[in-house]
């Protein structure tokens, strides 16, 4: 595999901010406040204090990140506490097609088994094109509606993990 996955460093902090911003700038028009969105998404390494950020690397370059939240960590009210969460799953669209996104989901998918979890979720968008296909055959499935995320619906998804 072209892509390397290792641990985060504090040293990724820039790296990543700017890579979750530009990740999500493709969707810039269909969010209602995209400057208040990027602000958030520019903290993406601020997830280190409550999750596992999970880096992807290719050619020795970030080309992509994901936090992982473990069971019973403080969550949205949306989400059932006992479930891990895959969380800002971004991956650059320079380097989309190198399975970055498909490795960082199963390197959080093998930590909620690590942690003994029956499932695991996340939330993610219809707009999404590559990334809600990717889980959909993953074997993530919609149990339900989440708040819409600055104008724009979202749903949960759930993959059991037969532990």
């Amino acid at each position: 595999m072209s892509v390397h996955l290792r641990a985060y460093a504090n040293t990724d902090a820039p790296v990543i901010n700017r890579l979750a911003v530009l990740a999500f700038s493709q969707y810039s028009d269909k969010y209602n406040d995209w400057p208040a969105l990027a602000k958030v998404m520019e903290r993406m390494s601020d997830m280190a204090a409550t999750a596992e950020i999970i880096i992807a690397e290719h050619d020795n370059r970030i080309i992509g990140a994901v936090g992982y939240l473990p069971p019973f960590a403080a969550k949205q009210a949306h989400f059932k506490k006992e479930w891990p969460l895959v969380r800002m799953l971004v991956v650059d669209p320079q380097a989309r097609g190198l399975g970055a996104g498909r490795a960082l989901t199963e390197a959080c998918v093998e930590r909620a088994r690590r942690d003994n979890a029956p499932e695991i979720a996340l939330h993610t968008s219809e707009m999404m094109t590559v990334a809600l296909p990717l889980y959909l055959r993953m074997g993530f499935v919609r149990v339900a509606d989440a708040p819409p995320l600055f104008g724009v619906p979202y749903g949960i998804y759930v993959k059991p993990l037969n532990t």
